[in-house]
């Protein structure tokens, strides 16, 4: 029997998501086949909304809806400590625990030389600007325990070495290796106490 060529373009856009492969994709694309048009009308609308009203927000980098993000215009957060996380996701994770209330810089990625990504290509540059001005008194570096995780921590840390901040590593707490997204709120915390200080 000849494929339906819009089953398997549909299976190509799905394993598109992490984790899915191409059984897993097949199963999701007949499911999506068995539901009603007003659910499928949902899903696509929702879908579109997402793609269209949530942004990065100017100052960090995390996710928002509005012109700013609700943690950068909290005026009772503690804007003299900031964690600094490696993608936009990652804030939630943190935010979870809910004992940290200080600010965020979302750096979009880690440096990373084998696959041609550089200092110059992460939010580094809105994050020096924001120290003096915010206050900024403690940096957080809270990427993973990966080999560019480490990269680009130390080369935050060098490049902060003349400045009036503490530049601190999440302690680990948490796997080498590991991502923030497979990680329970109790690890993360850990984490964040047991942090060593690298630049003072």
């Amino acid at each position: 029997m000849k494929n339906l060529q819009s089953i398997d373009q549909l299976v190509d856009s799905l394993t598109l998501f992490p984790s899915i492969g191409f059984k897993s994709a097949e199963r999701m694309a007949y499911a999506l086949l068995d539901m009603s048009e007003e659910d499928i009308n949902r899903l696509v609308k929702n879908i579109e909304n997402a793609k269209t009203k949530i942004h990065q927000c100017p100052i960090c980098g995390s996710l928002t809806e509005e012109d700013q993000c609700n943690i950068c215009k909290d005026t009772s957060r503690n804007h003299s400590t900031c964690i600094v996380v490696a993608n936009p996701k990652d804030v939630f994770s943190f935010e979870k625990i809910g004992e940290f209330n200080c600010v965020y810089h979302v750096l979009n990625g880690l440096i990373n030389p084998s696959k041609n990504v550089g200092p110059e290509d992460l939010n580094i540059a809105k994050l020096l600007d924001r120290i003096k001005p915010e206050g900024i008194k403690e940096l957080i570096i809270a990427t993973n325990g990966s080999s560019e995780g480490e990269i680009t921590a130390l080369y935050i840390a060098k490049l902060l070495e003349n400045e009036d901040v503490n530049v601190s590593r999440i302690g680990y707490g948490m796997p080498i290796g590991a991502s923030f997204d497979y990680l329970d709120s109790l690890t993360i915390e850990k984490a964040l106490k047991n942090r060593t200080i690298i630049k003072k």
